[in-house]
Formats: C-alpha cells, structure tokens, sequence
C-alpha cells in the first residue's frame, strides 16, 4: 500500500511551508537542494523538516494538507509541538459577535 506524507519545513526565516508527498526523503532533499528557483523555500533555505504525518488515503492527505496551510504560524507550531489543547484554544472564534460572547 502506497504511503502519503503532510510535511512542514521550517525556513530560517522562521516562516513554515507545508507539503505533501509520497517519498518524505526525496521531497525535503529536493528542497534542500533547490531545485526549483519560483519554490517558496528556494531563498529560504537552510531549511528544517520539523513535522510529518503518514497517511494510507492520498484524498485524506490532501484535506489534512489544505487545511494546515490554512492555519496560523502559532497554531502550526503547536501542531509540530504535539500540543494538541493548544489547537484547540486557537481554534476558537474569539470574535465579539461570536454567540459565547453575547449576553
């Protein structure tokens, strides 16, 4: 059964690009390498692999990716620090129209 990998890379910037492949190895050293110049991590290397997930179902992989590179520096880091409680204080709507909020 093929295996499929969400990713995050660290940039020395600090700034996080997030990635799916299906060979983690070949993927980040061809990051490190820089292969292709219009990368976002091109002009930010050196780079880190700082988290990887398996999945068995690309389509899975696919939403799981769609939906961290949606997510806030804070809460990646959290993702990446295993802090789970965390995500889920970040994730909350802390809007005043917000229905927790009204009187």
């Amino acid at each position: 059964m093929k295996k499929y990998y969400v990713y995050i890379i660290e940039c020395f910037d600090n700034l996080f690009y997030v990635g799916i492949t299906n060979n983690i190895s070949r993927r980040f050293e061809e990051h490190v390498e820089g292969l292709n110049k219009r990368c976002f991590t091109y002009k930010r290397r050196p780079l880190n692999l700082v988290f990887n997930q398996e999945f068995d179902d690309v389509i899975q992989a696919i939403l799981f990716e769609k939906k961290v590179k949606k997510w806030s520096s804070k809460k990646k880091r959290a993702l990446i620090e295993g802090d789970f409680d965390l995500i889920k204080v970040l994730s909350e709507c802390r809007n005043a129209t917000h229905y927790k909020y009204k009187p």
